[in-house]
């Protein structure tokens, strides 16, 4: 009686179930025909006895193909981070050489600048304190000609009251 269900049922129950799963990821029972009918191809429909051996050297030959190929990434992949770091390591090593050559170039920069400023205060004291040396000079000057004079009148007046005309 399995042969009165109509067959369009059956086919329309396993599309809805292979429909159900995501397009990127088939389903296992999918995944089972696929490879039962890519094995069935491989082995070429011949006897039972030799399907087991061709699909299992299949296997092995792909396995083996696979190990090598990884095996070979790995390999690469390795060295590939080795040479990475080791450009990384360098390259941090030159960075850190600069970085050090600017902070010895920045240090020389500063001790400059304290020694220019430093001079500068100074200067600007030197002229401060030139600026009040003259001004007292110049009080000075100015009181010794006024002292100069008193004297020139005193010396007159005395020669005046002593009756000394010059």
């Amino acid at each position: 009686m399995s042969s009165m269900y109509p067959r369009t049922k059956e086919l329309s129950r396993t599309r809805k179930s292979l429909s159900d799963s995501p397009p990127s990821s088939p389903s296992p029972t999918a995944k089972n025909f696929r490879h039962d009918r890519a094995s069935r191809l491989d082995s070429g429909g011949g006897d039972s006895r030799a399907e087991p051996l061709g699909r299992t050297s299949s296997y092995t030959r792909r396995e083996t193909r696979l190990a090598a190929l990884n095996k070979h990434e790995d390999d690469t992949s390795s060295r590939d981070y080795k040479k990475m770091y080791e450009d990384a390591l360098a390259e941090n090593d030159k960075l850190k050489s600069r970085l050090d050559d600017s902070k010895q170039e920045l240090t020389k920069i500063r001790t400059q600048l304290d020694k220019v400023t430093q001079k500068q205060d100074r200067l600007s004291e030197r002229s401060t304190v030139l600026e009040s040396e003259k001004r007292e000079k110049q009080a000075l000057e100015k009181r010794v000609t006024d002292m100069e004079e008193e004297l020139k009148e005193a010396a007159r007046v005395r020669n005046f009251r002593c009756g000394y005309q010059p």
